[in-house]
């Protein structure tokens, strides 16, 4: 959760009603020879490197810190193990199975000291953002009401015409005196 909630508060407004917008719309389903073709490298650091130019925040976050927290996790669990029957440390044998866009950062941060605190923490938004917020749900639920309340009366002799909302209200709903 950490990590989407950075990515998502590393985005500019216009970067994420774009990325909304390419998700929300994207035309092609996704089929088996797709997922093929991922596989392969050159396609792999191709759409990486796309990535990187459309959202370069994204792809820090996304794969770059979690590169630098899967290296942190492995090298833990790879330390050495003190067995007390042998009165030694032996190394841990340890399988880290990761996705393959992650291999090539991994190796690249394994020699290095890392720190993890930085990229566990969420910033807080700003003032700006979250004022910004606000009015935008505001504004929504506002014309959600004036246009309930424009075709109220409308909608609300349509609705009690339907015959299961009449069965429903005979049975609900007191009538009369």
């Amino acid at each position: 959760p950490v990590t989407f909630k950075r990515a998502i508060a590393a985005l500019s407004l216009w970067q994420k009603m774009k990325l909304a917008w390419g998700l929300c719309f994207l035309s092609d389903p996704i089929i088996k020879e797709d997922v093929e073709k991922c596989k392969q490298k050159d396609l792999l650091e191709q759409t990486m490197s796309e990535m990187i130019g459309e959202f370069p925040d994204l792809h820090r976050t996304i794969v770059a810190e979690r590169d630098i927290y899967l290296t942190y996790m492995l090298k833990q669990a790879a330390q050495r193990v003190e067995l007390p029957a042998l009165q030694e440390k032996v190394p841990a044998v340890v399988v880290g199975v990761v996705g393959m866009g992650h291999v090539p950062g991994i190796e690249r941060n394994w020699d290095t000291p890392l720190n993890i605190q930085e990229i566990m923490s969420v910033s807080p938004p700003s003032l700006s953002g979250t004022v910004l917020k606000t009015v935008l749900k505001g504004s929504v639920l506002g014309i959600l009401g004036y246009a309930c309340y424009r075709a109220g009366s409308g909608v609300g002799q349509v609705l009690l015409s339907v015959p299961v909302v009449q069965t429903f209200m005979r049975r609900f709903v007191p009538s009369g005196p």
